[in-house]
């Protein structure tokens, strides 16, 4: 884990309204790979008997996740300039715990950048498994962060 882009990527979680209200933690981040979670909350469920989380707490990882690790490829980790373009998510299984996303960078070129995550859910059976997985493209502004 690389306490230097942990930091700056927490602190803009922590400053960001829906992130901080979600409870994104940024779990380990170094260049090129971050891992975040987001803790069950009832709050989070779809508006149904079924105690699943909606779907687009999960999109919503994959889109995070993806801008903070393409975050890691700018010399300034929290000040980035970036905007997503594309957003690809396949649900897998249901989520009815918490939710904890790996991505990494696919490509993180001088204006656009791709990542492919993965969420991570666990079973009732108490075993770690994929709920779904995605990947974003997105736009960056690099000439900002000179």
């Amino acid at each position: 884990m690389t306490d230097d882009y942990v930091t700056p990527l927490q602190d803009f979680a922590n400053d960001h309204g829906y992130l901080s209200w979600l409870g994104v933690t940024v779990e380990e981040a170094e260049e090129g790979r971050v891992r975040l979670s987001v803790p069950f909350d009832e709050e989070l469920l779809n508006p149904s008997d079924d105690p699943t989380v909606h779907g687009g707490i999960a999109a919503t990882l994959v889109d995070t996740a993806s801008g903070f690790v393409l975050r890691t490829t700018f010399e300034d980790a929290r000040n980035a300039a970036l905007t997503t373009t594309d957003l690809n998510v396949s649900y897998l299984r249901p989520v009815t715990d918490d939710l904890e996303a790996d991505a990494t960078v696919v490509r993180a070129g001088g204006t656009m950048g791709v990542a492919d995550v993965t969420i991570y859910t666990t079973k009732p059976s108490g075993e770690r498994t994929e709920a779904a997985t995605g990947r974003a493209t997105y736009r960056l502004f690099r000439d900002a962060d000179e």
